[in-house]
């Protein structure tokens, strides 16, 4: 954390502390404030070369944004437009980069269709989840994607098979919006039906470890702040005529979940490469279910009420765990790269 990238921490977080009002985000027609993702563009967030139209920012200073954006669970696109940039980049397209890099930059909302579950290493596609197919370089897309981050509302829409990277026809896509328990991730399907695709280039398999580096970021910004609003808790619920965070049992449970916070904060920033990636999407998403669940647990009943925030804590753990493959998946990646 430079002085530059916690001046950006606390550029984001004041902004997030004044304009985030999360559950008026989750209704509106896109799933996030517009408003507010213009403030965040304008800010630098997105990892996009000066060159592009973009502030320089790096991956490092985009974790910082979310893990701030994870700490409030405001729903933004930033995650969906981070990844769709660095695929451009790693295409190496400098004309495709030159056209629609400055407009994500602007603010414009670029999603990708990512089937990472097949064609990348990490596993079979599902017989329910077909593969992206193309007849060849600029010919049809066949096929669909489910649990495309911002896919519906996306302006600009990149696709994978595995291989290659295009940018698709909107009129040869179907997209719908996808409800999920976590109401703060704006998910979609998105079906492709033979319409035009324009070749970009290769696709880069490093594509999966930044987005597993930059989901742990925003888990840990959010296991974090479940945390202090845990502590906080205890420190003003009496029981018994005293604060129930006197108890030495609940002081126990909230030291070894500090412990866990702050290990995964480790991990998360060391994530670099393939194999320590993987291994910041098990860790992570562990510590942050755990965490999430004892803040529901501590906070009694009132954590399933609508109107507190635990249970929204919750169900982003559970979403971000299954995002990009699940712990288990990733494991076994992680076996079969350890012993290659």
């Amino acid at each position: 954390m430079t002085p530059e990238r916690l001046a950006l921490r606390d550029a984001v977080r004041g902004m997030l502390d004044r304009h985030s009002d999360v559950r008026a985000a989750i209704e509106a027609p896109h799933g996030h404030d517009k408003a507010l993702w213009a403030r965040l563009c304008d800010i630098g967030v997105l990892p996009i070369p000066e060159e592009y139209g973009g502030s320089g920012a790096g991956l490092p200073e985009t974790r910082v944004a979310l893990g701030e954006l994870g700490r409030t669970l405001t729903p933004a696109p930033l995650l969906a437009s981070t990844l769709a940039s660095q695929a451009l980049l790693a295409s190496g397209n400098v004309e495709a980069c030159a056209r629609l890099l400055p407009r994500i930059a602007g603010g414009e909302i670029a999603a990708l269709a990512w089937p990472w579950a097949a064609g990348d290493g990490v596993t079979a596609a599902p017989p329910d989840h077909p593969e992206i197919t193309t007849a060849a370089s600029g010919g049809p897309l066949e096929g669909s994607v489910r649990y495309v981050l911002d896919g519906d509302t996306a302006e600009i829409l990149l696709v994978t098979d595995g291989v290659s990277l295009y940018e698709a026809d909107p009129a040869g896509v179907t997209r719908s919006h996808t409800p999920a328990m976590d109401p703060t991730r704006r998910l979609a399907s998105v079906r492709l039906t033979g319409g035009a695709a324009a070749y970009l280039g290769p696709w880069s398999p490093g594509v999966r470890d930044i987005a597993l580096a930059a989901l742990s970021a925003e888990q840990v910004g959010a296991a974090a702040r479940a945390l202090e609003l845990t502590v906080e808790h205890t420190r003003t619920r009496v029981q018994f005529g005293k604060p129930i965070g006197s108890f030495q049992a609940l002081k126990h449970r909230m030291a070894d979940l500090h412990v866990l916070v702050e290990t995964a904060r480790s991990a998360s920033l060391a994530a670099v490469d393939e194999v320590s990636a993987a291994v910041a999407k098990v860790y992570c998403s562990e510590a942050f279910f755990k965490v999430a669940a004892e803040m529901v647990q501590m906070h009694g009943g009132i954590a399933i009420t609508w109107e507190h925030d635990a249970h929204l804590y919750l169900k982003r753990a559970h979403g971000s765990g299954q995002l990009f493959g699940s712990p288990q998946v990733h494991l076994e990646r992680l076996a079969r790269l350890t012993r290659g």
